[in-house]
């Protein structure tokens, strides 16, 4: 829950501050965010799981959003577009944290009252 309101807070904040990144950084900037939401679906995730750790958190969203950044940084020294290798990995990992999100959420309550109705019914 704590997730949702700092994702929230976030976006209202990001809306009505007035902050331009200029264009010959947007890729670095796009790059570093999406693996920072990565680790945050990921962190909610391990959350929802019970498996949270602030430490892996951590480590995971600084780390995965320098990753990006340089891969960024070094295709475009090189003049190739090794960002390419970031989206798809963050992007393709976003979707299956979401989907892991979305599955446990929505599967978690018809267990549990299945459980009970048995008990019940002993």
């Amino acid at each position: 829950m704590i997730e949702l309101i700092g994702l929230i807070v976030g976006l209202v904040i990001g809306c009505f501050l007035p902050w331009h990144v200029p264009s010959h950084l947007s890729l670095y900037v796009a790059t570093g965010l999406l693996a920072a939401l990565d680790s945050a679906l990921g962190g909610m995730n391990a959350r929802i799981k019970k498996t949270f750790k602030l430490s892996i958190f951590l480590s995971g969203f600084f780390g995965n959003a320098v990753i990006a950044v340089f891969l960024a940084w070094l295709g475009d020294k090189l003049g190739l577009p090794l960002y390419l290798a970031a989206v798809l990995v963050f992007g393709t990992r976003l979707f299956q944290n979401f989907a892991e999100i979305r599955r446990e959420l929505l599967t978690s309550r018809p267990k549990g009252a299945k459980i009970e109705q048995d008990i019940v019914q002993e």
